[in-house]
C-alpha cells in the first residue's frame, strides 16, 4: 500500500490518498476541501480512484465529499450512520465556520464496527469509536499496520468533544477497546497534525497513556 498525506482547507485537515501498487487503483480519505490539490496527487501517481472513505461527518472532513463524489462519479462509504446528523446538516455547518455553504449528501453505505472496505486488492478493518462524534469509523490496514483515525486521537491529544453527539467517557473507552488491541506498533494517521504510534501515545499521551 501507498499513501500521501494532503493537509487541506485552513483547518489543515490530513485528507488521506491511498492506493494499492499491484492495481494503482485508490480512494480519497476524508476530502475536506482544495481539491485541486488532492487531485493533484491523484494526477502524479497516475491513480484510478474508486471511493470515497469518511470517518466522520464534520465538515472539515467531509465537506468537498459531495462535489468529489459528483465530478468524479465516486461511491461513498462511511461514516457510521450516527453521523447522519451532521452530514445532513452540512449547510448549517458551513455558516457555523463562516465558510461558502457546502452540500449534504448521502453516503453509498454507511459502516459498522466489524465491516471491512477494499481498495484495489487493499482491505481495511472497520472500527467503531464514538466520542469525538456518535458515528466516527477508523479504518485500519493489518498488512502494513497503519490506522487512518480521523480526530479521535492525535499525537499527544484526543479529538474534542463538546460538539453535539461527543462523550469525553465514550471516546476515552473507544481508544482503549478499539485501537489499542491493534498493536503497540501500529503508526495512525490522525485528522490534524503529525501522525504517531499507538505505543507512544500508549507511553506518553496524558488523556489515554496506561500510566
Amino acid at each position: 500500500m501507498r499513501y500521501a498525506v494532503v493537509p487541506v482547507t485552513p483547518f489543515q485537515q490530513n485528507c488521506t490518498v491511498l492506493w494499492c501498487e499491484e492495481t494503482l487503483r485508490g480512494a480519497v480519505v476524508d476530502p475536506g476541501g482544495d481539491l485541486d490539490r488532492i487531485m493533484a496527487v491523484v494526477d502524479e501517481a497516475k491513480i484510478t480512484l474508486e471511493k470515497i472513505l469518511l470517518t466522520h461527518g464534520h465538515l472539515d472532513h467531509a465537506g468537498a465529499t459531495a462535489e468529489l463524489s459528483a465530478k468524479s462519479k465516486l461511491p461513498v462509504e462511511g461514516p457510521h450512520i450516527g453521523d447522519k446528523f451532521w452530514i445532513d446538516a452540512m449547510g448549517q455547518q458551513s455558516q457555523m465556520f463562516g465558510v461558502a455553504p457546502l452540500p449534504s449528501f448521502t453516503p453509498d453505505r454507511w459502516l459498522e464496527g466489524g465491516d471491512t472496505v477494499s481498495v484495489g486488492t487493499l482491505t481495511f478493518d472497520v472500527r467503531h469509536c464514538p466520542g469525538h462524534t456518535p458515528g466516527h469509523v477508523v479504518f485500519f490496514h493489518g498488512p502494513s499496520k497503519l490506522a487512518l483515525v480521523g480526530d479521535v486521537l492525535f499525537a499527544g491529544s484526543i479529538g474534542r468533544t463538546d460538539f453535539p453527539g461527543g462523550s469525553y467517557d465514550e471516546l476515552i473507552a473507544s481508544i482503549r477497546r478499539e485501537l489499542w488491541p491493534l498493536g503497540d506498533d501500529v503508526t495512525f494517521i490522525p485528522g490534524h497534525g503529525p501522525a504517531s504510534t499507538f505505543g507512544r501515545e500508549r507511553r506518553t499521551n496524558p488523556f489515554v497513556a496506561d500510566a
